[in-house]
């Protein structure tokens, strides 16, 4: 996504600026082709040479050097920006751009570009949240800049408040959100699942699985990249939200079936990557279930201790679409088009099961790993899997991250895409 894109990366004269070192550095480290511009009042707060030596590239600061090459500079820099990033942009930054105002290198080359800009606004909360702020930021917006709302946070002053520039991963996500809306993806609405399910014992104990939800947001993060509308089902995960995705968090089977289902109707695509728990207690107690003394008998506890569940099956998500689409035409629904993936996580005869669940769910393709693997499957940062198709071919990835193996996996679900358009005779 971001190998050799050109990125201008604007930064004011505020104290968030020192985090855009880090933004600088991730940008440079993606391949991307980074230019830094500094105003005269963020050289207060940080030297040109910390930039050129995260950007391997010269800083630019100054419109107004004698030589007149600066004029120069800011008209190429605007032509060539894939994307213009100002961070954090100050109030009085704002106010120039809404108003067309140029007396610096930042804006000039803001004025003069026609490359998405993207900006970071970090400030004290009184001034973020003044009335004049938010009619710049307004104006802005209604130009078709994009905003990267500030959190809130503890600010330098020490009060607490909007105002706190987001960290590198979320301005990472907002640059690859905007520089995406043109991507193979671009108008699709797709559904990922990710992460496993809790199935609640009682109100403090449940049965669940090791899943990270890794895979499922890498998925998710990839599709976004590509221009799609992102709604990830995600069971209980450590995993920040990711940015520009519309997030469903779910605890339960159930509860993901019926997510699943509300969202199903008008998407073009469902990858399901989590870890949905089989099988789930038949009854919750609705208090904590306590150890007993000996020889008492408690809920599901035996005069020896030992203590016994009750199961029951959970539905399968994926089984349930294929009994829709085999239902009578007058019986099925706009699912019929949609694309469906599926994943197995075996841990003995990978080959065999995953084909059975291909079959029976009746998936575009499968997605196979085995999770007895120490460098694949729950809680890795890479995976090796194997992707089944419905006419029978095997393919066979290599052991790569998983945004590796997300970006495999979207690039042979956008073909998918036209096939199924053409079978229904959409224009």
């Amino acid at each position: 996504m971001l190998q050799n894109r050109r990125i201008v990366v604007g930064v004011c004269g505020g104290i968030a600026s020192y985090k855009a070192i880090d933004l600088v550095s991730k940008l440079q480290q993606a391949g991307a082709l980074v230019d830094v511009i500094l105003t005269e009042h963020a050289e207060e707060f940080i030297q040109p040479l910390t930039f050129s030596t995260m950007s391997h590239r010269p800083v630019y600061n100054d419109l107004w050097e004698p030589s007149g090459q600066a004029a120069e500079h800011h008209i190429a820099l605007a032509e060539a920006a894939d994307l213009l990033m100002i961070v954090p942009a100050t109030a009085q930054t704002l106010a120039k751009l809404a108003h067309g105002m140029v007396d610096n290198m930042l804006t000039a080359v803001a004025l003069a570009t026609r490359a998405p800009i993207l900006l970071a606004p970090a400030m004290y909360k009184e001034m973020y949240t003044h009335p004049a702020t938010q009619a710049n930021l307004a104006l802005l917006r209604e130009r078709g800049v994009t905003v990267v709302e500030p959190e809130v946070g503890r600010l330098a002053s020490g009060a607490i408040g909007p105002g706190r520039l987001p960290d590198t991963p979320t301005l990472l996500g907002a640059i690859a959100t905007v520089l995406g809306r043109r991507g193979d993806l671009a108008g699709r609405r797709v559904i990922v699942t990710a992460g496993g399910t809790h199935e609640p014992i009682d109100p403090v104990r449940y049965i669940g699985n090791r899943s990270s939800g890794k895979m499922g947001y890498s998925l998710a993060e990839e599709a976004r990249d590509r221009g799609a509308h992102v709604i990830l089902v995600t069971g209980p995960v450590a995993l920040p939200d990711p940015y520009g995705v519309e997030v469903q968090p779910v605890e339960t089977a159930l509860q993901m079936r019926d997510a699943v289902h509300r969202f199903i109707a008008d998407a073009d695509v469902l990858i399901m990557s989590a870890a949905v728990a089989d099988f789930r207690p038949a009854t919750q107690a609705t208090q904590k279930i306590k150890k007993r003394s000996s020889g008492a008998q408690g809920r599901g506890q035996s005069e020896e201790g030992e203590f016994s569940i009750e199961l029951v099956q959970n539905p399968d998500i994926l089984g349930e679409l294929a009994q829709i689409l085999n239902a009578p035409p007058a019986q099925k629904t706009t699912c019929q088009r949609l694309v469906r993936v599926g994943f197995a996580a075996e841990t003995e005869h990978l080959v065999a099961h995953a084909q059975t669940k291909l079959q029976q769910k009746q998936l575009d393709f499968l997605v196979a790993n085995d999770v007895s693997r120490s460098d694949s499957g729950f809680g890795t940062e890479t995976n090796k899997v194997l992707l089944l198709y419905a006419d029978g071919r095997i393919e066979d990835l290599p052991l790569m991250s998983k945004a590796s193996v997300a970006a495999e996996i979207w690039d042979r679900v956008v073909p998918l895409l036209s096939v199924q358009e053409q079978g229904d005779g959409s224009e």
